[in-house]
């Protein structure tokens, strides 16, 4: 069954909401202008996620995402996308310190890429960040649970759900972001039991990420899908391709033939006779 669309051929914020207990929403990460159009006629939504800073950028952690890197990306994923929802990561330092500074970032990220919304992570202790950014007429994509942007302060990556207090903190969490008006939220790193039943409790659409199936929709790190991920691979990954293998076999081929003098052969060369050659 296909999604109802906002405008045109896009997929709008609402659109997304309407589909809480459906068909499941697929979801991508993209960062990019030509991976954005291989994956638009696939997905529901694409997000821009701040993961470009360890994925593309090579830094550690997402920290290292800056508001101008997201919107450069942000970009380059709306040019190459005509259908999916495109979201946009808010980096870490773009939104924390007040609800003023949260709307002025929101603001300068739709207004220079044309994205459907933006996404931030936190619960209670960032509700009114999300509120005002709705009021602005932004629509939000919420984000609890493991939260990569806190992961130094939490002391690296660790799954959420494992205790009593922490399940009651990931309720509240739940409760507050869809009280403050996102249309949906990314539920990650979290034990599969309890995201089950957050999703079961709210009624905004559940986006789980090594959360769990009953979410009302899943997302991965295309990096980590399609095999291209050159450290460790999450446990909630499953590689539906090995591009590792398939672009290092290419490159030692290549490399073979440069050094055998092979490439380039008389195919890809130009002849001295004009109107024979296309470029």
């Amino acid at each position: 069954m296909a999604p109802e669309r906002s405008t045109g051929n896009r997929i709008g914020a609402e659109d997304i909401r309407r589909r809480k207990g459906g068909v499941p929403i697929v979801c991508l990460t993209a960062y990019t202008y030509p991976v954005a159009r291989m994956l638009d006629a696939h997905v529901d939504l694409l997000l821009v996620g701040d993961s470009v800073a360890m994925v593309l950028h090579g830094h550690t952690t997402t920290l290292g995402a800056s508001l101008e890197m997201m919107i450069a990306h942000g970009q380059a994923v709306m040019r190459g996308s005509t259908k999916a929802c495109v979201v946009v990561d808010m980096p870490a330092g773009s939104y924390e310190t007040s609800a003023a500074e949260a709307v002025a970032s929101a603001r300068r990220i739709v207004e220079e890429t044309g994205c459907q919304a933006v996404k931030l992570e936190g619960g209670v202790d960032l509700a009114e960040q999300i509120a005002a950014i709705v009021a602005e007429g932004i629509p939000v994509m919420g984000h609890i649970g493991l939260q990569p942007q806190s992961v130094e302060k939490d002391g690296g990556y660790k799954i959420k759900g494992r205790t009593e207090e922490n399940i009651a903190a990931l309720f509240r969490d739940a409760e507050a972001v869809e009280r403050a008006g996102a249309f949906s939220v990314v539920i990650e790193g979290t034990v599969e039991a309890v995201a089950s039943d957050l999703t079961r409790h709210i009624a905004i659409p559940t986006i789980g990420i090594g959360a769990s199936g009953d979410c009302d929709g899943q997302i991965l790190v295309i990096d980590d899908m399609i095999g291209m991920t050159v450290n460790r691979v999450p446990k909630f990954v499953k590689e539906y391709a090995n591009l590792r293998e398939t672009i290092s076999d290419a490159a030692a081929r290549y490399a073979a033939e440069v050094r055998g003098r092979a490439f380039p052969g008389p195919d890809h060369v130009f002849s001295a006779t004009s109107g024979k050659d296309k470029v």
